[in-house]
């Protein structure tokens, strides 16, 4: 923090402008794509310091470092103290402890094992959850536990991340998740062959009434022709969500000879037609189809969809398949359909309260399959799901970011190991912008300016945008800044913040140029930091892989980003960086760097000087006493 003291810093109402110098692109987005990345490695290493905006000498209270597989760069400011359940812990390295509150397989479980202290507690009630997540770092659960917003609250800000050991997150309050900087994994890839393969095995249980048939058999009945059965050879299949399970069911629908449409308004029409799937609208998908599969999220918008009025849309003899959730569906308007015969059969292996009530008319309906929500049920998708877990929580508690993460943008692993240096430029203009404003102004907008030679459209800033807010926000705040909350946690706090792109003519090979903070419509404690247009401005580059401040109001100047910092305008005469450094040679603080930028020669320059150490009082008050200096501000990175 500078070296002045200031009051934390008040905040208006939030809105959100993102502008771009450049006329949009044709081109599709980087942004757009991202939903179907591979596993992308960010590490956010966060640590906390105890240490009070107010304190006399706040030291940076929390830092975040970026690695992945090239290892470019890594923060230079990584604390090496912990905290562990409110208790800062500098002497030794905690495990951490991550609750599993449901059955998971071994193979996940030894993973877990041989990274934290694992505690097994199943059928754990809402009273008792809360009771034992404000000791717990992580938490694993299938579809039977429900993490709440009471549940993450209790946490008391311990809990760093839930996983979610299957696909559909309906269980667990994201939004409060989000809020709180809690990160939601999730597994949705080891059991998709499975959930798929089960919904072709009710299809065609259901089409041939299997079950049905069995159980006459077993009742000592011999009755053909009670159950003849229809074919699906040429009949039009309907899969409603499109995603990895919907598209799977396809594959093997095609490959039983049916003609397959599909609806999904998230889903490229280019991929659906790469496996030779039409994608329709909602109408259309459901009175066209002689089956309807539903692979779709319970969401809001999604719960009970299948009601009263769209069965009424359906062709009379539809049999529907369900795999997915149970709440998407209306379950008595279901009743009603297979009573009136608008709906032939269904299969269902999920259900909207599970287990189902043992006196369900659904359930106990001649015409329906069920099973208890098998779709993951196989000796290869248990294993693989606690492994994929596993190795997302853990990954998580190291610090990365996996592509399962459901609450946070995912980054491509290419573009992160571009962004990386980039990243730790991004948060310390930040925490360098946010010192410069004096004590009592409101910040209330921010704006951001990255120079790059490439298309706006294929500059990917979420995760610098991220770390600007992070900058800004924590020096001034008790609020602890993720990519997770980024984005809520300045809206929450009146922060606006836009960004613009330009188009510069430099290489292509770097992926952006320069990258400059703006506050506006603040007081400044450092006069020179003003730009010309009376905003607060900073800015910096990558250079040799490290982040180097290049820009200070209007003075040019060349200084490396580590340690701390202390900014003089002063007279250009000679002699000036001998007395600034012979103050702090005589009070033994290390001189890493010096820089000097000026406008005019012999007229005003800005001196920036990085020093290893803090300087104290006395010494600071010597600077400033230097004649030729007319400011000075001390900046802590």
């Amino acid at each position: 923090m500078a070296s002045s003291s200031t009051k934390p810093i008040s905040t208006p109402p939030f809105t959100t402008t993102i502008s771009s110098s450049s006329q949009p692109s044709t081109r599709s987005s980087l942004l757009s794509f991202l939903r179907n990345t591979t596993p992308t490695p960010i590490s956010l290493k966060l640590s906390h310091s105890r240490n009070s905006f107010l304190n006399s000498h706040p030291s940076s209270s929390r830092s975040l470092s970026i690695k992945n597989a090239t290892k470019t760069t890594e923060s230079a400011e990584t604390s090496r103290v912990s905290k562990v359940g409110g208790q800062d812990a500098d002497s030794q390295e905690t495990k951490p402890t991550i609750l599993v509150s449901e059955k998971l397989g071994e193979a996940g479980l030894e993973l877990l094992r041989s990274f934290g202290d694992v505690d097994c507690s199943y059928d754990l009630s809402q009273e008792d959850l809360c009771k034992k997540i404000a000791s717990c770092d992580a938490l694993i659960v299938r579809s039977g536990t429900k993490v709440t917003r009471q549940v993450f609250e209790a946490a008391k800000g311990r809990l760093k991340v839930v996983g979610r050991a299957g696909v559909g997150i309906d269980n667990v309050d994201l939004q409060a998740a989000t809020e709180l900087g809690c990160l939601v994994v999730n597994a949705p890839t080891a059991n998709t062959v499975a959930a798929a393969e089960h919904g072709i095995a009710l299809l065609a249980a259901m089409t041939r009434n299997v079950a049905q048939a069995d159980a006459s058999m077993k009742a000592g009945k011999w009755q053909r022709n009670k159950y003849v059965g229809v074919s699906l050879v040429g009949k039009t299949l309907a899969v409603m969500g499109f995603g990895k399970v919907g598209s799977e069911v396809a594959r093997r629908a095609k490959g039983l000879g049916m003609q397959v449409i599909a609806h999904d308004p998230y889903a490229p029409a280019d991929r659906a037609r790469a496996i030779g799937v039409e994608l329709v609208s909602f109408d259309q998908a459901i009175s066209t189809a002689d089956f309807i599969s539903l692979h779709m999220p319970l969401t809001p918008s999604t719960e009970k969809v299948f009601n009263d009025d769209t069965f009424a849309k359906v062709k009379t003899g539809v049999r529907i398949i369900n795999v997915a959730r149970g709440g998407v569906i209306d379950e008595d308007a279901l009743v009603r359909a297979l009573d009136s015969g608008k709906v032939a059969q269904a299969a269902l292996d999920v259900f909207t309260e599970e287990p189902p009530p043992k006196d369900s008319k659904l359930v106990q309906h001649e015409r329906v399959t069920v099973t208890p929500h098998l779709g993951a049920s196989t000796k290869e998708a248990q294993e693989g799901v606690a492994i994929e877990i596993a190795e997302a929580v853990v990954g998580a508690l190291q610090g990365e970011l996996a592509a399962t993460a459901v609450n946070a943008p995912m980054v491509p692993a290419e573009v992160l190991s571009e962004l990386a240096p980039y990243v730790v430029l991004a948060e310390k203009l930040g925490r360098l912008a946010v010192q410069l404003v004096a004590g009592g102004s409101g910040i209330k907008s921010a704006k951001v300016v990255y120079r790059s030679s490439r298309d706006p459209d294929d500059l990917d800033t979420r995760l610098l945008r991220a770390m600007i807010t992070k900058g800004i926000i924590e020096p001034i705040s008790d609020s602890f800044i993720n990519l997770v909350n980024a984005d809520f946690t300045a809206k929450q706090k009146g922060l606006r913040i836009s960004e613009e792109r330009v188009v510069v003519d430099t290489s292509p090979e770097f992926p952006i140029h320069s990258i400059q903070v703006q506050l506006s419509d603040v007081d400044s404690k450092f006069g020179s930091g003003v730009s010309e247009g009376g905003d607060i401005s900073i800015e910096g580059r990558v250079k040799y892989g490290k982040p180097h401040l290049t820009r200070v109001g209007s003075f040019s100047v060349d200084v490396s980003l580590e340690g701390n910092l202390i900014l003089c305008r002063q007279v250009d005469q000679p002699g000036m960086i001998g007395q600034v450094g012979n103050i702090l040679g005589e009070q033994n603080v290390n001189v890493s760097f010096m820089s000097v930028g000026r406008t005019v020669q012999r007229r005003k320059a800005i001196m920036a000087i990085g020093v290893d150490e803090e300087p104290n009082q006395e010494t600071l008050k010597k600077i400033g006493e230097v004649q030729a200096i007319e400011e000075f501000v001390f900046l802590k990175l």
